[in-house]
């Protein structure tokens, strides 16, 4: 069979790279012996759950094979237990290397950039935007990324009127991307003396982070202006223009950073925020020009699109693209998100291989 076939050359292909580790000259080239070693990484697990599979399937056969010639009747019994226990596991097993095959979108080994914005709800939005972001400096922790704060605009009650941040560490954009839609949140604010449940939302954009080598900025499409940067009292006040907003004339895409206290430290950030940006909009561009018609269920880079919603009366989380509820909040907003990822994460596989299998 065809999927077969494609685990046979990635056993061979292991078998190559595995050779080329160990080539001196290869170990003196840092760049590709880290490129070898990813490799070797993401060809080792399938390999060998298709060697398990086809052990499973030499037990069924040899199974089968003894119980048709056994006439003891203990004997056929335990045989046929070993029969199906054997069908099972290579069915479970089968199931898995067909997700395996599923392409891997080179995005998701990047970095990420996320923009947190506060929606409908007023200052309530405001510190919901708080909470999500908490959410997921906890959940960065975690996992051991670095996270680093682009930009932020605060609000007066607490919380972000708006807060961007960068996500540094393996596969953090393949893990975040689920973020990316309109979070909503049923709850009392702290400010409401009748008991009242508000309901806010707030937005989260999910960016693949870009390198220079990603996107080439033509010095001739920025604008780049200067000016103070405000802060949130008089003590805090830059003298200095210090802010940076760069915008990219073609696109009319404009970013600002003020946070740091050198001009040249905004302009390298702003940077930094433009890159992504524009990575994002040629991204979602070829995609939408290559599966208009696809069926995408969970979706990227849908701003627009509510995909969960946090209910405090209840202690329930629900996210509306796959139906699914937790419970546990003060949990979740602590950064134990992983289960609700990993079943975003299914829920992607399963669609994609659906597609794969009718195409």
């Amino acid at each position: 069979m065809e999927w077969q076939k494609a685990f046979e050359n990635m056993a061979t292909e292991l078998e190559q790279v595995q050779e080329q580790l160990s080539d001196p000259v290869v170990i003196a080239n840092q760049n590709l012996f880290r490129e070898l070693s990813q490799r070797y990484g993401e060809l080792a697990s399938p390999v060998e759950m298709y060697r398990e599979y086809e052990q499973a399937r030499a037990d069924a056969e040899e199974a089968q094979a003894l119980l048709a010639e056994s006439e003891d009747g203990e004997m056929q019994e335990f045989l046929q237990t070993e029969v199906q226990d054997a069908t099972i596991r290579a069915e479970e097993l089968h199931q898995k290397l067909l997700v395996a095959l599923i392409p891997k979108d080179p995005l998701d080994r990047k970095g990420v950039i996320v923009e947190i914005r506060a929606g409908t709800g007023g200052d309530e939005a405001a510190l919901f935007a708080g909470d999500l972001f908490d959410m997921y400096q906890h959940f960065a922790e975690r996992q051991g990324w670095k996270l680093e704060v682009l930009g932020q605009s605060l609000s007066e009650m607490g919380g972000f009127k708006e807060v961007i941040f960068a996500v540094d560490g393996p596969g953090a954009y393949g893990t975040l991307k689920y973020e990316s839609g309109v979070h909503r949140v049923q709850r009392v604010p702290e400010t409401e003396s009748q008991g009242r449940i508000h309901t806010s939302a707030a937005t989260v954009a999910v960016l693949p982070e870009a390198e220079e080598i990603d996107v080439e900025l033509d010095p001739g499409d920025l604008k780049t202006d200067v000016f103070r940067a405000g802060g949130p009292g008089g003590q805090h006040m830059q003298k200095n223009e210090t802010a940076v907003r760069i915008t990219h004339a073609p696109t009319g895409i404009s970013v600002t950073c003020s946070d740091q206290r050198s001009q040249r430290q905004n302009r390298e950030r702003a940077l930094r925020l433009l890159r992504a940006k524009l990575y994002e909009q040629e991204r979602q561009r070829h995609e939408q020009e290559l599966a208009a018609q696809r069926r995408e269920q969970v979706k990227s880079g849908d701003r627009s699109e509510k995909i969960r919603t946090y209910n405090f009366p209840q202690d329930r989380l629900t996210d509306h693209r796959i139906g699914l509820t937790l419970h546990n909040l003060p949990a979740i907003l602590s950064g134990e998100i992983d289960e609700l990822i990993e079943a975003l994460r299914e829920y992607e596989n399963q669609q994609r291989l659906a597609d794969l299998t009718e195409a």
